[in-house]
């Protein structure tokens, strides 16, 4: 899937299912990066002269991925529901009235072993993903055929995945394979040579070097795996579940995104670490099921925006967009618009998320949680509880988009004070309005009518139906409390105001607004 100038995963392939077989010992062998067997290959330290040997001894233990699964495609037919729908379904993809429709689909990875009994590595997406240009997918895993060096081909069986972590591991009826180990990611500094490994576009083993250019690094992928190492080393589409080197042979990391404008290398790909990589696939081979923290909140980064409405430090800690009942932080008593600052003695930072660190701790540990609520600092202790599959987490965490709307409408009830700073037009939610936009009853806050297109809000994505819930905290039930506030905030000097929003009946999101003539 391609994003312009953002995060690309490279999909890769793979799934059948093979039979498992009793292994023998295997004491005289030994890993192919094994120190005695890759001493007299690494080259000496500093700028080596060649990858060559290094490169013979690991490359074959690096594989080629394909997979063949199906998937569910959504049909794109604007005339889906009318008598033409039949008729052009035929030209738009299928004769389904729009519904989704299964199809098969193939893509290419690359993946490592690990055992010499044929344990391979892998990232969840390339034995998951869905092919480029389906607006919505769910695949069906089928087959996995993993292509050694030599041209080998087996049928492999998909022992374990793990969504949140993007990794998998497979199994290939075989016995004796060269195989690499993981090394100590801890230990990689920025700046050490790396070379990577891999099947980009499906052109079969290729090598490529590099360094490595940021350790820790958060690619705004959110979650509790987040933490990237980046490297300047060629990775492309296919090059996904492959491993990264360090020059004495360890894999210190698993090669899984690119940052690119078009799909291709500029010189920014991520690598899982070894160090959190290595207990996901030893959990997997066991058969058990990856246990994370979990506190129960939706949250968002400090913007500058969000941070000069609180007059906060910008760049520390997360706000609390939502709080789901009966979970760890509404039992410790968090609540929506506190700002967590420090968790488990661990400050929250970009590099050091909420996620991260939450998703990091033992389940059912009680651990110490700092935060800010209404410019005050406060301490709560929290029990740590299970997170839930990624899947389920999925559910509940879009502020969905369905596409820009630049009508303005007519202006209904909006206060001028509040047109003027903001340049949003509001009126009163009533049951009428909140029924025809869908909202539940429960709902209070005021209804966006006009938007002025040369406004902050407007530039932020702000929308005539949208709801604002609070602003800087205070909850809004009429054009008169939201102008009310708004006035107070430029009274004080506040050239930002901190708005609630929410569409439809997607979970609320918090965004800083600029105030008109700041």
């Amino acid at each position: 899937m391609r994003y312009a100038y953002a995060i690309t995963a490279a999909l890769l392939a793979g799934g059948t299912t093979a039979t498992m077989l009793m292994q023998q010992p295997l004491s005289a062998q030994v890993a192919q990066n094994a120190p005695g067997n890759i001493a007299a290959a690494a080259p000496r330290a500093g700028a080596p002269m060649s990858f060559a040997d290094l490169t013979a001894k690991l490359a074959p233990a690096v594989v080629n991925i394909s997979t063949t699964q199906k998937v569910q495609v959504q049909q794109n037919n604007p005339f889906a529901g009318t008598p033409f729908g039949d008729f052009f379904g035929q030209f738009g993809g299928g004769d389904n009235n729009g519904q989704p429709v299964t199809r098969e689909a193939t893509s290419l990875g690359s993946g490592f072993i690990v055992s010499p009994d044929g344990y391979v590595v892998t990232n969840n997406h390339v034995i998951s993903g869905a092919p480029d240009g389906t607006v919505a997918a769910k695949p069906v895993i089928g087959a996995i055929t993993v292509t050694l060096p030599d041209r080998k081909e087996y049928k492999a069986t998909l022992v374990g995945r793990d969504v949140a972590s993007d990794l998998a591991l497979l199994k290939i009826e075989a016995r004796n394979l060269p195989f690499v180990e993981f090394g100590d990611s801890t230990r990689t500094r920025v700046g050490d040579w790396v070379i990577a490994i891999g099947n980009p576009f499906g052109l079969g083993g290729t090598v490529t070097a590099g360094i490595v250019s940021a350790l820790h690094r958060n690619i705004g992928l959110g979650g509790a795996y987040d933490r990237y190492i980046q490297t300047d080393a060629s990775i492309n589409q296919g090059n996904s579940g492959g491993p990264m080197f360090d020059l004495n042979g360890n894999v210190i990391g698993i090669n899984t995104a690119i940052f690119s404008p078009t799909g291709g290398n500029v010189g920014i790909g991520f690598a899982i670490p070894a160090e959190e990589a290595k207990p996901v696939i030893d959990a997997l081979k066991k058969g058990g099921r990856i246990s994370r923290g979990y506190l129960g909140v939706g949250i968002q980064p400090m913007t500058d925006e969000i941070a000069t409405a609180l007059n906060l430090p910008k760049n520390r800690g997360e706000i609390v967009a939502r709080v789901e009942p009966g979970q760890a932080a509404a039992r410790s008593g968090i609540q929506q618009g506190d700002v967590i600052v420090r968790v488990n003695n661990q400050d929250v930072t970009p590099d050091n998320t909420l996620s991260y660190i939450v998703a990091n701790l033992p389940v059912g540990s009680r651990v110490p949680v700092e935060l800010i609520r209404n410019g005050k600092r406060m301490n709560v202790t929290a029990v740590v509880g299970q997170r839930p599959p990624e899947e389920q987490l999925a559910q509940g965490n879009d502020f969905g988009d369905d596409g820009d709307d630049n009508s303005q409408g007519a202006a209904g009830g909006g206060s001028a004070a509040t047109s003027a700073q903001l340049g949003l037009g509001l009126t009163t939610l009533t049951p009428d309005i909140a029924n025809q936009l869908g909202v539940r009853g429960d709902v209070h806050g005021v209804v966006i009518t006009t938007v002025d297109q040369s406004s902050d809000a407007a530039a932020k994505g702000l929308r005539r139906g949208d709801l604002i819930l609070s602003i800087n905290q205070t909850p809004v039930n009429n054009p008169q409390a939201a102008a009310a506030v708004v006035t107070q905030a430029k009274r004080s000097g506040r050239q930002t105001v901190l708005l609630l929003v929410q569409r439809g009946n997607s979970p609320a999101r918090y965004i800083g607004i600029e105030l008109k003539g700041s």
